[in-house]
């Protein structure tokens, strides 16, 4: 299986580090993760899944977190006064992240992909299919909301990890990941530790960015409800969401599938806010079915 490795390539005035898996002349699909995650939060063995059944695969680091550029001049946002409603720090919003997306197909000389986008990663692409629905071939939100405050709300122990003040070494970040994931992971399927202290150690290494994080959840909080703009959504949608997720709850995958006409709703009992190894297959038949249907037509 072709694999390229890491490459980076700029896009407006920042660079996306981004990395494929499989043939270039197969279906491109973009995969786009979430707050405080790296495009390795997509595990290498989900990438190669999704490529042995016909995709070119890509993910990608958003601004802010991993090898791309990390807007450092705009300083840590006071996500507090943010979530008051002080908008007057926040260095940029879900719509420029989405502008980030749509520059990288340009970038890799795609015309438009399947794009799949996961918790925020998911909020990305519902508006990237809002502004540029020309660039979607179809769409997957996975374990994401539509804006709207009504719905997805965490749970008082997911906002405390999230919340919570950030690590100060590597072997705290790691251990946070942990204390994070056994509140926000999925408690109807088994707990990976070892998975999750491996790729939270690769994450330190490869970049610590707090502030980073900040910004990215500022501009989650800043961006508008997207929910009457989801009604003009007519790219064919999977919605995936676990039934247990503490952290977004499933009534705003709920309601992103009620808001995109035509929508399919998938939810996983026993599943939280992250992608267990039991749950690839399914959500694999689900994702190269959507592809497959869009593709025959």
């Amino acid at each position: 299986m072709e694999h390229t490795g890491v490459q980076t390539t700029r896009v407006g005035e920042i660079e996306l580090a981004h990395e494929t898996f499989g043939s270039p002349e197969d279906t491109p699909l973009l995969l786009v993760m979430g707050l405080a995650t790296q495009m390795i939060g997509w595990p290498d063995d989900f990438c190669r899944m999704l490529a042995e059944r016909g995709l070119y695969v890509i993910r990608f680091d958003n601004r802010d977190i991993g090898l791309s550029t990390h807007l450092d001049h705009a300083g840590a946002p006071d996500v507090l006064a943010v979530m008051g409603g002080d908008h007057s720090r926040v260095a940029y919003r879900l719509a420029d992240m989405a502008e980030d997306t749509a520059g990288l197909l340009d970038a890799l000389g795609l015309d438009d992909a399947h794009v799949v986008g996961a918790s925020m990663g998911g909020m990305i692409a519902q508006t990237l299919a809002i502004r540029h629905p020309e660039r979607v071939r179809s769409l997957t939100s996975i374990m994401s909301t539509t804006g709207d405050p009504a719905v997805g709300a965490p749970a008082e122990a997911a906002l405390g990890a999230l919340l919570a003040p950030p690590a100060t070494d590597r072997e705290s970040a790691v251990q946070r990941a942990v204390d994070t994931y056994r509140v926000i992971g999925s408690p109807g399927f088994e707990f990976d530790e070892h998975g999750l202290r491996e790729r939270a150690g690769l994450s330190f290494d490869r970049a610590y960015d707090p502030a980073g994080v900040a910004r990215q959840l500022a501009a989650i909080l800043a961006s508008p409800d997207r929910t009457a703009d989801l009604a003009r959504v007519a790219v064919p949608t999977l919605v995936v969401h676990g039934a247990q997720d503490a952290l977004v709850n499933v009534s705003g995958g709920r309601a992103t599938a009620a808001a995109i006409p035509g929508a399919e709703l998938f939810v996983v009992e026993g599943m939280g806010h992250d992608l267990p190894r039991a749950v690839w297959p399914d959500l694999v038949d689900r994702i190269t079915a959507l592809v497959d249907r869009v593709e025959r037509a």
